[in-house]
């Protein structure tokens, strides 16, 4: 390395490890309140994901949140009287059972399925069969975000927010967990993690704020060992839980983030495949203060086209 790139990092590094120190108490945003049937409804069918996903390639964690999304947790009229989890319309190909139900129009025909299972089947083999759904495989596993992007963009649903919708889903209830392991054990192994290189990430500063982009197979723990961080505090400073999985591009602050955003960034339109979590990552700031200058709950979905205030 030459000597002024020794210099720059060697005072990143001092800039880096203060910022650590004068941040090293971080509180999560508020996290919001986990519904029982949800988690009872993972924990029924989380193994059923999982296997599908072995056999399909559909990361589980989309699987389930469809599933709970489609379902209403399994406790919708057509989940309890047709196993239908998926709100799987007939189509001209089914040659199954079918129900008739309200949703676009008061008679929409719906398939009906013997058991649960049958539904879970049927939904991954109408995803992998049907041709406006195969660019979804070009993507990584435990890439859910463009899962859920490519689903609605594909068709799957008409609601404008469906993407958005299912990337709250996984992220409240961390499905992303069943992507990449069996959900027991949330800690990484070191077979998991990639090698770390030397230096290889560039330290940027923007909104005030040091951070650096992610690398496709990059890990928080990978990159807190790098620049000699806690990963528990990567965790903090960027407000997701151990375990978060990174997607390439993706910032990772190494500071607490800002309660507003910079000037001249006074509004964002949402667009599909975002959450409030990436959209406060994109300008630094906290999570909890893009709730509250925008006057929502924990519990709103950012749908595309809303314009949120950033300051």
């Amino acid at each position: 390395m030459k000597k002024f790139e020794k210099e720059n990092f060697r005072l990143f590094r001092i800039y880096a490890l203060s910022a650590f120190v004068l941040f090293c108490f971080v509180g999560f945003a508020a996290a919001p309140k986990r519904l029982k049937i949800y988690e009872e409804y993972i924990e029924k069918y989380k193994d059923v994901a999982r296997k599908h996903q072995a056999k399909y390639k559909i990361p589980s964690s989309i699987t389930l949140a469809q599933g709970l999304l489609e379902s209403g947790a399994g406790k919708s009229d057509l989940a309890i009287k047709s196993n239908n989890h998926f709100g799987i319309k007939c189509h001209n190909d089914w040659k199954g059972a079918t129900v008739i139900a309200k949703d676009d129009k008061p008679d929409d025909c719906f398939r009906k399925y013997d058991r649960v299972e049958d539904s879970y089947e049927d939904h991954s083999l109408f995803i992998t069969q049907k041709p406006r759904y195969r660019k979804l495989f070009d993507l990584q596993i435990t890439d859910y975000k463009g899962w859920a992007t490519g689903l609605q963009t594909a068709g799957y649903a008409t609601d404008k927010a469906y993407a958005n919708k299912l990337i709250k889903v996984i992220e409240d209830y961390e499905l992303f967990v069943y992507d990449v392991s069996s959900g027991k054990n949330k800690k990484h192994t070191t077979k998991e993690q990639p090698q770390v290189l030397l230096y290889s990430h560039t330290p940027y500063k923007t909104f005030g704020l040091v951070y650096v982009i992610a690398k496709r197979g990059d890990t928080f723990e990978a990159i807190a060992q790098e620049f000699g961080f806690k990963a528990k505090d990567l965790y903090k400073y960027n407000e997701v839980p151990e375990d978060f999985p990174l997607s390439e591009g993706d910032l990772v602050y190494f500071e607490k983030k800002r309660k507003k955003a910079e000037s001249p960034y006074y509004e964002h339109v949402v667009k599909v495949g975002e959450s409030m979590h990436s959209i406060s990552q994109l300008y630094g700031i906290q999570v909890k203060s893009l709730y509250k200058m925008n006057k929502q709950d924990m519990e709103y979905v950012p749908t595309e086209g809303d314009v949120l205030r950033l300051r």
